[in-house]
């Protein structure tokens, strides 16, 4: 499976990425686990990429896209894989494709997870206070809310005219959401298969 998850900061994408990664067996790839490490062991991307980060907006492109584009070429990558955070913008969209077609693959699914925003706001406070997440401040997580309606949501128009898009409602427990995840998925295998 060849899978991208997508939705608002604190939809729960890092959560169901590690289950749907793990009941296919492929490497989730998580651009914000990426930048993280890069910021926590101060290389020279985290150091261009924290600005960004603890202003609420996004990495340039310029940046991300090198970094995803090396990761989908390596060879624990060629079976199936799962993105999460990327592609954020259209430009990244038409990167990825262009990385997909260069190694024979094309995308099973895009993944798409909606919870009401003010939800989405308190849960990344609460995460923020348990994580002793500094920089979530109510204005940093309302504005990268703002930053996803701008700039990844058209993101979604552009995959539900491919035909690959589902949504997914991400309220309810981990359980229940993964469980609507897989139904979902199991379908479209099941699609291909037939």
């Amino acid at each position: 499976m060849r899978l991208i998850l997508m939705g608002p900061p604190g939809a729960g994408k890092g959560t169901q990425a590690k289950i749907i990664a793990g009941r296919f067996s492929i490497p989730a790839i998580s651009t914000g686990d990426i930048f993280r490490a890069n910021v926590r062991d101060e290389t020279p991307l985290g150091l261009k990429a924290k600005g960004y980060m603890d202003g609420g907006d996004y990495v340039p492109d310029d940046i991300t896209n090198g970094m995803v584009r090396e990761r989908i070429a390596e060879d624990d990558m060629q079976q199936g894989f799962l993105l999460d955070g990327y592609p954020r913008t259209v430009s990244q969209v038409e990167v990825l494709d262009d990385a997909l077609q260069d190694s024979g693959n094309t995308l099973d699914a895009v993944v798409v997870l909606t919870v009401p925003e003010e939800q989405l706001v308190q849960r990344l406070l609460k995460r923020a206070r348990d994580e002793g997440r500094g920089d979530d401040t109510e204005e940093v997580l309302r504005h990268r809310q703002d930053v996803f309606h701008e700039q990844t949501e058209p993101l979604i128009s552009v995959y539900e005219d491919r035909g690959v898009l589902i949504r997914i409602d991400g309220i309810g427990s981990v359980e229940d959401v993964s469980a609507r995840v897989f139904a979902e998925l199991d379908r479209v295998a099941a699609e291909r298969a037939s």
